[in-house]
């Protein structure tokens, strides 16, 4: 190597560093990637599109929603993490894979705590404890009554192994000191038209999805897994009020990126972010829906994640629940 190359070599790696904070600085220049790990038409789905399309503007820059679905969310959060950390691949992290699936599956690829950081929670809602509108239980202490007198009979449907329904379900026979039968469907969907049809007893559901046949009648809401009553349901009980402090599921999703992502751009996602959240019909559907409007910082949303990962590790091998 002859004193020009040296000379230059010198000076590339001094420019480097610079370089690198510009191309922050203009950070997005491109279309970024938002990975949902669930599949198109669900609720993750659905509200990164929404949350997309409003930072899309902010950003000036397009945001490309790509589902990579399986696994209870592995696959696609295996995806976010390990992706590049330059900001143009972001993801949608939720309560399965980023609280949960480090205990109940024993080969994860990826490490929800070493791979990826939280930018916003988007929103976390409670669940609700329905019946059929036929069944002879019309309240919680039915229900505990029922279970007692006949324990391991009674079904519950879920959307699978895990999920939020099922610990819901898992969380409640612990607090009542009641033994049921958990039935796993491939959805939530499928689980709650079953309950529809009178092939299961009970089930804990989303609001979005249950609301709708509580107002039609199809379902009887006995309470819901929040400490205070839900604004789309006031007739009907939290479990705190019904003496089950510990029955408080709540549902959350948020933004996360690759663990190495420089503050500067998280800090950028975050900020879109939260603006996204102020929009008025973004505001108007998440609350239709029975969930709290999130937003916050960074680090709100890692301390979130770290709670549920310590409230919810232990049940799970309480359970001793496994993957399907």
């Amino acid at each position: 190597m002859n004193r020009r190359d040296l000379l230059a070599g010198l000076a590339a790696l001094c420019l480097a560093p610079r370089l690198g904070r510009t191309n922050e600085a203009a950070y997005p220049t491109r279309p970024i990637t938002f990975i949902v790990p669930y599949g198109v038409g669900g609720s993750a789905d659905l509200r990164a599109r929404q949350i997309g399309q409003k930072m899309a503007q902010i950003l000036k820059q397009p945001i490309i929603i790509d589902n990579k679905a399986g696994a209870g969310g592995n696959i696609g959060t295996e995806h976010i993490a390990r992706a590049s950390p330059d900001g143009y691949t972001i993801g949608m992290g939720n309560f399965a894979p980023m609280a949960i699936n480090k205990t109940l599956f024993g080969n994860l690829r990826f490490d929800p705590d070493r791979d990826l950081m939280p930018v916003m929670l988007i929103e976390k809602g409670p669940l609700v404890l329905v019946v059929h509108p036929s069944s002879p239980i019309k309240d919680v202490s039915d229900l505990v009554k029922a279970a007692k007198s006949r324990p391991g009979t009674l079904t519950f449907s879920s959307g699978g192994i895990g999920g939020t329904h099922h610990l819901s379900a898992e969380i409640f026979k612990q607090a009542a000191g009641i033994d049921m039968i958990h039935v796993p469907y491939k959805s939530g969907a499928a689980g709650l038209a079953d309950l529809m049809a009178g092939s299961v007893d009970l089930m804990f559901d989303q609001m979005y999805s249950a609301v709708p046949g509580i107002k039609a009648g199809k379902l009887r809401p006995l309470a819901i897994t929040s400490r205070r009553r839900s604004p789309l349901l006031t007739h009907v009980p939290s479990f705190t009020e019904l003496g089950y402090p510990k029955v408080e599921v709540l549902n959350w999703q948020g933004i996360l990126v690759p663990k190495g992502t420089p503050r500067s751009i998280i800090e950028k996602l975050n900020k879109a972010a939260n603006e996204a959240l102020r929009d008025p019909q973004i505001r108007e559907i998440m609350l239709a829906q029975g969930n709290e409007i999130g937003g916050g910082t960074p680090e709100e949303f890692g301390v979130l994640i770290r709670q549920e990962a310590e409230k919810w590790g232990p049940l799970v091998k309480a359970a001793n629940m496994r993957p399907e």
